[in-house]
């Protein structure tokens, strides 16, 4: 097993986690002091999403220097003792990687706008107009509107899949891999353990730029929204030799290093193709499980159908959470600590690789916020039927304290603070009954179970609406995940409940939304 199988991985938006410097924005100085909070948890490995050098119009998502840190979250000197220090800790780092696009203020796009002879022209994806002037294609972008932008002195359009400042790299061309690689192997060379890579199915685009065929009843709501199927303009075949390459990168690296995707596909035979035959992601986002209701039915299935995918080199990743789909206790609990409880225990247990997005641990739920305070391009454009993803990128609530102990008391932060003072890291850690609490005794329960790292899991019969399975020898999870009672023919010692309730071995009686871990001789 490699440690990235057997641990869990926490997500840090680094703008949201703690600010050192007073100006209302979290830094890699935060992340380092928060490294004292992630050890005790129990985390061992830390993802945080991009540090680059950017404009921010999609706040980090548009790179303009790949090997470097943006001067608003620290220094290279920070970042290399963010590394050091989280080793010490047995932490590993790993950073987010965005390989589709580059900022329009890259240079390697300023020399690509100065002409069609420019020596990076073709490092990005460039067309003629239609004989009526109009883009050479349907492709809409994921924020809306048209996929191309016309660039008038040369008289062609160019490629944003995201914002117009979002310039789509041709990944045909071999100058883009090989400069990509190089990215790669710089910061390993740092120490990173690896890399979460953003939208790893869809860097390279269909050669001939077909257009893309509507959207049918039979498409996920999610393809829907979009208004087109995304056949040509992402996920296309040719990508799988791409991963492959990054795979033999990482792996030539000294130790080994690790991927995991962000392959934002609602089908799972399609997921599980981007594991290849071991040889592409190590690990690939299941966006199925995000977006099933928490529910015991509805997860069993998305579950069992994950483990019928996946051949037996791939290695299952679950999230509930992330800086694009918001957070779990709001999204699937509704606030509602029984629930949010239940999910942690089930994120925790089954099979495969647990992240955790920062706050999660403390039941963090979304934040209702205003127009004028919306920073997300997304919230921006299709406010207020679409707030965007602001609601779920808000500050760390680390005390009840004014500024949240995230920023100085009388510094505004660059998003709005949530209800730090009824749910906060002080609080809950001096409360042995917390959510905190019960988070950091479920992975600690993880640490010391075989069965929990890297048991076999299979599916127990159980009443409707409620999910209980078997985890290596002689672990069973179960969750009643239904607003009524419920008797589970499980006998055996229980070792935690989410409730807090101390239950005696024998046939297993559950409250709504109430879950136990049982070992059985």
């Amino acid at each position: 097993m490699e440690w990235w199988q057997e641990g869990v991985l926490y997500q840090i938006y680094p703008r949201s986690f703690r600010d050192t410097n007073g100006d209302g924005v979290g830094d890699l100085r935060g992340i380092i002091e928060g490294l004292d909070h992630l050890e005790w948890l129990g985390v061992d490995g830390v993802w945080v999403n991009p540090i680059h050098p950017s404009p921010n119009d999609d706040w980090g998502y548009d790179v303009s220097a790949y090997k470097d840190v943006h001067p608003e979250l620290g220094t290279m000197e920070d970042f290399e003792e963010l590394i050091d220090d989280a080793a010490r800790r047995g932490i590993r780092i790993l950073l987010d990687l965005v390989p589709n696009h580059t900022s329009s203020a890259h240079p390697w796009f300023v020399d690509a706008l100065s002409g069609r002879d420019a020596k990076h022209r073709d490092w990005y994806v460039w067309s003629d107009p239609k004989p009526d002037g109009s883009p050479p294609n349907n492709w809409l972008s994921m924020f809306g509107g048209s996929a191309w932008e016309f660039d008038e002195p040369s008289g062609q359009y160019y490629l944003h899949n995201f914002l117009d400042s979002q310039a789509d790299l041709d990944w045909w061309n071999e100058e883009v891999r090989e400069a990509i690689d190089d990215v790669l192997r710089f910061w390993f060379d740092k120490g990173v353990a690896g890399f979460r890579i953003d939208v790893a199915n869809s860097v390279i685009k269909d050669r001939d730029l077909r257009d893309n065929p509507p959207t049918t009843d039979d498409d996920h709501l999610e393809i829907q929204r979009i208004g087109q199927r995304p056949m040509y303009s992402m996920n296309r075949p040719e990508v799988h030799e791409i991963l492959r390459r990054w795979r033999k990168v990482a792996r030539e690296a000294d130790p080994p290093r690790m991927l995991v995707g962000e392959t934002y596909v609602l089908d799972l035979g399609v997921l599980a193709s981007y594991y290849g035959t071991g040889d592409e992601l190590d690990l690939a986002f299941n966006f199925p499980m995000f977006f099933t209701a928490l529910d015991g039915e509805a997860m069993k299935t998305t579950v069992e159908q994950t483990f019928d995918h996946l051949s037996e080199d791939s290695w299952p990743v679950w999230t509930g959470s992330n800086h694009d789909g918001l957070r779990f206790p709001s999204r699937w609990c509704d606030g509602d600590e029984r629930k949010i409880r239940i999910a942690l225990m089930m994120l925790l247990t089954l099979r495969g690789t647990p992240f955790l997005y920062y706050g999660d641990e403390i039941g963090m739920t979304n934040v209702d916020i205003t127009r004028e305070q919306l920073k997300d391009p997304v919230g921006i454009r299709f406010f207020p039927e679409n707030p965007g993803r602001d609601p779920g990128r808000t500050p760390m609530q680390w005390s009840a304290d004014d500024g949240a102990g995230f920023t100085k008391p009388d510094v505004s932060p660059w998003l709005p603070l949530g209800d730090h003072r009824s749910v906060n890291v002080a609080d809950q850690r001096s409360d042995g009954g917390s959510i905190l609490n019960f988070t950091r005794d479920l992975i600690h329960l993880r640490r010391r179970s075989e069965d929990l790292r890297s048991g076999e899991q299979s599916s127990i019969a159980s009443p409707t609406g409620t999910f209980v399975y078997r985890r290596g020898v002689s672990t069973v999870v179960v969750l009643n995940m239904t607003d009524a009672p419920n008797s589970f023919d499980v006998d055996g010692e229980v070792l935690v409940t989410s409730t807090g309730r101390a239950l005696e071995a024998g046939p297993l009686e559950l409250d709504p939304f109430e879950g136990a871990i049982v070992t059985q001789s």
